[in-house]
């Protein structure tokens, strides 16, 4: 059975950082990309960052270009998400993602995706 644990959520103030990680349990994640979502209030689920699965490919929505950071550590079966100078618009669940597959494009959907986690709630003041 495939387990994400999202962790690393809480409260930060507008143009802080805050740092997300997503442990994988049930399976390797070194040959599958891997991706963060987010969804908030009353909005669809959106994309936010991929990583594909030897960390040499990334993409990023528009929206965290610049500010957002995703990594992968494969010997500790974890992903990550840095965010910094966040933004009121920000916050949301954020959804720890994998792939079935170990690449990523830059179309990415969540449709693309085959394990969520269940989500870690970012809450940023403005």
């Amino acid at each position: 059975q495939v387990q994400l644990v999202e962790s690393g959520g809480g409260l930060v103030q507008a143009g802080g950082s805050l740092s997300l990680s997503c442990a994988v349990s049930g399976r390797t994640i070194s040959g599958y990309a891997m991706g963060w979502f987010r969804q908030a209030p009353g909005k669809e689920r959106e994309f936010v960052a991929t990583i594909n699965w030897n960390s040499a490919s990334t993409y990023y929505a528009d929206s965290v270009k610049g500010r957002f950071t995703i990594s992968r550590d494969n010997a500790k079966n974890t992903v990550y998400l840095q965010m910094n100078s966040m933004k009121p618009e920000d916050a949301a669940i954020y959804y720890c993602a994998a792939r079935s597959w170990p690449y990523i494009n830059d179309s990415p959907n969540s449709g693309q995706y085959a394990y969520w986690g269940h989500g870690t709630q970012v809450t940023v003041s403005s």
